[in-house]
Order: C-alpha cells, then sequence, then structure tokens
C-alpha cells in the first residue's frame, strides 16, 4: 500500500474507532442513569372517591395531557415512532390485572406522577412529571380516583427506544429526565379557587412546562425529534406568540381550533386533543396569566 493511501486510512480507522468507543460510553452511562434509584420522600395522600371526585378527575386526564398519551381509555398508545429511531410507547393505566399500575397504592400514583418515580425508584423515562409536580393533593387524588373507575383495557407496558444521539445527551445530562428536573422537595400547592384570575392561570400553566421551560420561554425541546419545531416563547414579549393573542377570545379560538388568529395552523407538536377540552375559565385564566409575564424583548414566536 502507498504511503498516501496509508494515512486517510489510519486517520478513518481511528475516527471510527473513537466514535465505536463513545457510543459503547454512552450506552452504559444512560443505562447506569437509567436504572438509578431516585429516593423521595412521599407526601401521605387520602383515598378520594364519590361522583363528583371522579369527574374532576375525568377533566383533568382529559384536559392535561393524559389522554394524549395514554390513550382516551388509558389503554396506552405510540406517540412517538421517528425514522431516526425515537419510538416511546405510553402503557395502559388502566384497573387492568396486568396492567403497570394494576397494585398502585396511593403513593404510587404520586410518586410515578408527580415525582417521575416508578414505585421501584427507577426513573419514569418520557413522563411528564414537571407538568404534575404542583398538582394539589385534591386534584391528584380526584385524577386517581377516575384512572381507577375506568374500564380495564388490554394495552401492555410502554416502550422507551433512545437512538444513540439521544442517550448520548440523556448521558452528559444535556437532556433529563423528569427526576432530574423536579424539585422533590417543594410541598404540594395549595388550593386556588378555579375563576379567571393571574393564581389560578398559574396553575393551569404548569401543564405546559414540560415543553415550554419553567418560564414558558420556549425554545428546542430536548431529546424531541428533528423535525419538532422549538416550544414557542409563551411570554408577551414582542416577538413571543402572546403578541397575536391581544384577546382572550382569540386565544381560546386557537386553544379550540389550534389556528392562529390569521388562520395558520400552530404546530401539530401542541396537545390540542387535549387544550380543546380545557373549560372556558381554565382558558380564560391561562390568557390572563402569560398576559402577566415579564415581557422578554428576545421573544421567539
Amino acid at each position: 500500500m502507498k504511503k498516501r493511501y496509508r494515512i486517510p486510512i489510519i486517520a478513518v480507522a481511528s475516527i471510527a474507532l473513537l466514535v465505536g468507543i463513545a457510543a459503547a460510553a454512552a450506552k452504559i452511562v444512560s443505562d447506569k442513569k437509567m436504572h438509578r434509584v431516585v429516593q423521595v420522600e412521599i407526601a401521605p395522600l387520602a383515598h378520594a372517591a364519590g361522583a363528583a371526585t371522579v369527574e374532576r378527575g375525568r377533566y383533568l386526564f382529559q384536559s392535561r395531557g393524559c389522554a394524549d398519551c395514554h390513550g382516551a381509555s388509558g389503554q396506552g398508545s405510540v406517540f412517538i415512532d421517528d425514522p431516526n429511531g425515537l419510538y416511546v410507547k405510553a402503557p395502559d393505566i388502566t384497573p387492568a390485572p396486568d396492567s403497570v399500575v394494576a397494585a398502585y397504592a396511593e403513593r404510587d400514583w404520586v410518586r410515578t406522577v408527580r415525582h417521575g418515580v416508578k414505585p421501584n425508584g427507577k426513573p419514569a423515562l418520557i413522563m411528564p412529571s414537571e407538568d404534575y409536580n404542583r398538582m394539589t393533593d385534591a386534584d391528584m387524588a380526584s385524577l386517581i380516583a377516575y384512572l381507577r373507575s375506568m374500564p380495564p383495557a388490554t394495552g401492555d407496558a410502554g416502550e422507551v427506544r433512545l437512538p444513540l444521539i439521544v442517550r448520548a445527551l440523556y448521558a452528559v445530562g444535556e437532556v433529563r429526565d423528569a427526576a432530574e428536573k423536579i424539585n422533590h422537595a417543594l410541598p404540594p400547592s395549595r388550593p386556588v379557587a378555579k375563576a379567571v384570575t393571574v393564581e389560578h392561570g398559574a396553575y393551569v400553566a404548569n401543564m405546559c412546562i414540560g415543553c415550554h421551560g419553567d418560564g414558558l420561554t420556549g425554545g428546542k425541546i430536548p431529546g424531541s425529534p428533528p423535525d419538532w419545531p422549538p416550544a414557542t416563547d409563551l411570554t408577551p414579549g414582542p416577538r413571543g406568540a402572546m403578541v397575536r393573542y391581544d384577546s382572550a377570545d382569540k386565544f381560546t379560538v386557537m386553544i379550540r381550533t389550534g389556528k392562529r388568529p390569521d388562520g395558520s395552523a400552530v404546530s401539530k407538536v401542541m396537545p390540542f386533543n387535549s387544550l380543546k377540552e380545557l373549560d372556558d375559565t381554565d382558558v380564560g385564566a391561562l390568557h390572563l396569566f402569560l398576559k402577566s409575564l415579564p415581557a422578554r424583548p428576545d421573544g421567539k414566536s
């Protein structure tokens, strides 16, 4: 072999070796992280029942994003199947004898939904518990009561497959599971009267944190498929999304239809199947809260 060809071949082989080592390291570190045990103190939650409680739980299930992942009947569904390798199937969460939640006590529901930690202490990957961490005890109990009232389904356990790039980002902390994001020491939110107020709007807006971030300023959703657009900045800066919604009516139409005031469609990533289930009070309060946020001059629409 001539010397002029030997050097490029050695360089390519060296790069391939380094890539292989990095891939192996990413798998080892991400596997270890996925199987770590997260210690969480679970506050007691009383069992709740009754028609009004179950109805409140049904409303929360339908309007807070649960149905978008787990299906309208709680049977589980595939909600991400990206050709680049990201695959996420939510599990059956009905009272079926073989469902993953069949033996759940109140503390197990709280640990999983509010803290993003399974009963065995391992993180619940993909579960956006940061959206539900601030849920009041009354609402958490209502949601559990509704889930227990659902007819048993025939779904199965969930499945998560992460492509190498996401594993690598997860390994180095650029992509985090909910258990990493949550301050587990915070007590549950105190109840706020349901009304078109900023305070109640802030409570409703907790459902937006998983995609739009703690400050609702948007940006690329870590670990999301390549074709997913960045989450919109929901603050009322000159380039933020809320500049379009100077009235609650315009905002309500967008929530109900998935279309902006100019008729253009909002990103399909937005969970409009759930958002359209929000009642007028929650939508009005959410609009009021978002308009009350500090404006960001560098906001992105």
